[in-house]
């Protein structure tokens, strides 16, 4: 089933003869469940794709539709409830609250929308990430590795349709790099989550099912190694 479709997306900033062109003519398609890694150096396109997935930015032409929503026809705070609800971001530093607990920061997404947890779904997230020991701690008293399982943790919490990975390994040592993509990899196969991961490292590309190569707005090859 196809959870995510981009169709001529292209973006373009600024105007006249300063304009750069970040997209130009991207077309993708991601079936639910499967697991991607979007490898790319920096100025490649990359990141204004994430930002645009994720409903932070808009596409200046093009469609994006995630989950059945057309991304072009929410306004900012349609935009703002939907990447809360369906889009789980991960981002290289953790944005964790440093005055709530790793279990209060994996919960605020459903606290903004006064939701209760499934506490039977929330105890399965800490279990398969290693960190129900931690739920209690404060971020500052955690290891780089742990605090970026409970970013994940709370990207996880809706149940997002696309779980969005950006740099998540950039500010880890080789250790704990190598725990956080496992437990993507956990998380994909275990709680059958579609996961975006938009990286330029090529070995942590390589863990993925498959690997889209971003170069100068484009998409230039998509290998599925398995």
């Amino acid at each position: 089933m196809e959870i995510l479709k981009c169709e001529k997306v292209r973006k373009v900033y600024g105007s006249g003869g300063n304009q750069v062109t970040a997209l130009d003519g991207i077309d993708l398609s991601v079936s639910k469940g499967e697991f991607v890694a979007i490898l790319g150096a920096s100025g490649s396109g990359k990141s204004t794709l994430l930002h645009i997935l994720g409903s932070v930015d808009k596409a200046t032409d093009g469609k994006v539709i995630i989950d059945g929503t057309d991304l072009s026809k929410l306004n900012q705070t349609q935009a703002a409830i939907f990447r809360r609800r369906k889009v789980g971001i991960v981002y290289q530093f953790y944005n964790l609250i440093p005055t709530l607990t790793a279990g209060k920061n994996i919960l605020m997404p459903l606290v903004l929308d006064k939701k209760k947890p499934n506490k039977e779904y929330f105890d399965k997230i800490a279990g398969s990430l290693g960190i129900a020991d931690k739920l209690e701690a404060l971020p500052n008293q955690l290891s780089g590795g742990e605090q970026q399982r409970v970013a994940i943790a709370r990207s996880l919490i809706y149940r997002p349709a696309l779980l969005l990975a950006d740099e998540p390994t950039g500010n880890l040592d080789q250790k704990n790099s190598k725990e956080v993509v496992d437990m993507l990899k956990l998380s994909n196969r275990n709680l059958g989550q579609t996961i975006l991961l938009i990286t330029h490292d090529e070995k942590v590309a390589m863990e993925a099912e498959r690997i889209l190569t971003v170069e100068d707005g484009h998409i230039i090859s998509d290998e599925r190694r398995r």
